[in-house]
């Protein structure tokens, strides 16, 4: 057993969530394999995303996900198996979605089944992603009069 590739795809992976959640299209692109194939469903969105490519994956996510959209995905449960320079793994995952001009709050979770590849460069990529959802629910949150956003990384005035 690899362990020190399991740990760099485990990295891999929470850098993926964490440069997505943090909106640092960069370093998150630096996630994807340039050929990643990537597969997203969500009822909020409608039918399901596909997306052939890094570029196309960044532009959708940049664009869909900007500052007006805050969200935090958490992943466990990893299980990973490693066959030279490409792996499997399947990660058991929450988000959450707070989208303040909508005043809309989309929970859900999932299990994830991504490809990894080492790359010549020697660096671990996501070279496909997809997921299954167990739940998404939505939330408006004119229906939760106590609901107040009092902090938001991307609202100026609710930073501290």
């Amino acid at each position: 057993m690899d362990l020190v590739a399991i740990e760099e795809i485990k990295r891999l992976k929470h850098r993926y969530f964490r440069t997505l959640d943090l909106k640092k299209w960069d370093e998150y692109a630096d996630c994807l394999a340039e050929d990643v194939d990537a597969r997203y469903g969500t009822q909020a969105m409608g039918e399901p995303l596909h997306f052939d490519g890094r570029d196309a994956v960044v532009e959708y996510m940049s664009k869909n996900l900007g500052p007006g959209i805050v969200t935090i995905h958490i992943a466990n449960h990893p299980e990973i198996d490693v066959d030279g320079d490409t792996a499997t793994g399947s990660w058991a995952f929450e988000d959450t979605v707070i989208v303040p001009d909508f005043k809309v709050q989309i929970r859900g979770g999932g299990y994830y089944v991504d490809t990894y590849r080492r790359d010549p460069d020697g660096a671990w990529r996501i070279a496909s992603t997809q997921y299954e959802r167990i739940y998404e629910a939505m939330t408006s949150l004119d229906d939760t009069p106590s609901f107040k956003l009092i902090a938001n990384r991307w609202d100026p005035s609710l930073q501290h």
